[in-house]
């Protein structure tokens, strides 16, 4: 199992100090916020791409995926989503990152009409996404909180650049046991974000294994070489404890869960 954080539960920290979070906790891997209020966004210059890449090439971290913000299910006209979804798909490309996660944002409409809008757009966004070697991972999320419902968007898409990214609070969250949630997403999946919570109506974030969520459940059903990041959602929720305090801790837990059975 390798390990990553995602950079939600540092906000607004600097890159340099994010690559030594990693090197100093031993984790692999970043999952980098793409948002203006971030060090990295979709206006960096070609400059601020090198010096990123330049950061993360020295510390030996990986950047696993972009966590972008794009809305793929919802109302409105296809263009400019397509046109978000390439911006993303290229920084991605210039910064060695193998994903970006978008969001299904299906809101209230019809589901059907949700699905067929999320898949058009992925489609049409596939191509350019194999051209520069990038993934584009559908996270189960609002809309299409259950694995379930993230696998018939992607599954419809049928191209191997688009994938889905298993959240398993929302998919716990959705009722989805996670064999079940698994089940439908290993076929397209492409990581793993972990956290934890007190219960359905108190997400705010907790220390891994403070809370109710199934983590052993769902590391039980990946492969050992899958990646996992650990999604702590401080930007949400200010009065959190601070994540690189816990950093540590969460990958020693992760690294007893995912152990072999003996």
């Amino acid at each position: 199992m390798k390990l990553a954080f995602s950079t939600l539960g540092v906000p607004g920290t600097p890159i340099a100090d994010v690559v030594r979070l990693a090197v100093d906790h031993g984790y692999q891997g970043v999952e980098l916020r793409t948002h203006p209020e971030e060090p990295v966004h979709l206006g960096l210059s070609p400059a601020e791409r090198a010096e990123v890449v330049e950061e993360f090439r020295r510390g030996g971290v990986e950047i696993l995926a972009l966590a972008g913000y794009v809305r793929v299910a919802a109302e409105g006209a296809d263009e400019p989503v397509i046109a978000e979804l390439a911006q993303l798909v290229e920084l991605a490309r210039d910064l060695g990152a193998r994903n970006v996660r978008v969001f299904p944002g299906g809101g209230d409409q019809d589901p059907e009409a949700a699905d067929a809008a999320a898949a058009r757009r992925l489609g049409a966004a596939a191509p350019h996404a194999a051209d520069h070697d990038v993934r584009i991972l559908l996270e189960t999320h609002d809309s299409h909180r259950a694995g379930v419902d993230a696998a018939r968007v992607v599954g419809a898409v049928g191209h191997k650049h688009i994938g889905a990214l298993w959240d398993i609070m929302h998919t716990w969250l959705a009722g989805e046991e996670p064999v079940a949630s698994h089940a439908v997403l290993a076929p397209h999946l492409g990581y793993v974000q972990v956290k934890d919570i007190a219960s359905a109506d108190r997400v705010e974030p907790l220390p891994l294994g403070a809370g109710v969520l199934p983590l052993g459940a769902c590391l039980d059903t990946l492969d050992p070489d899958s990646w996992v990041c650990w999604e702590y959602e401080k930007r949400w929720h200010p009065e959190a404890a601070e994540l690189p305090g816990l950093l540590t801790a969460g990958r020693e837990h992760l690294l007893r869960l995912g152990a072999p059975k003996q």
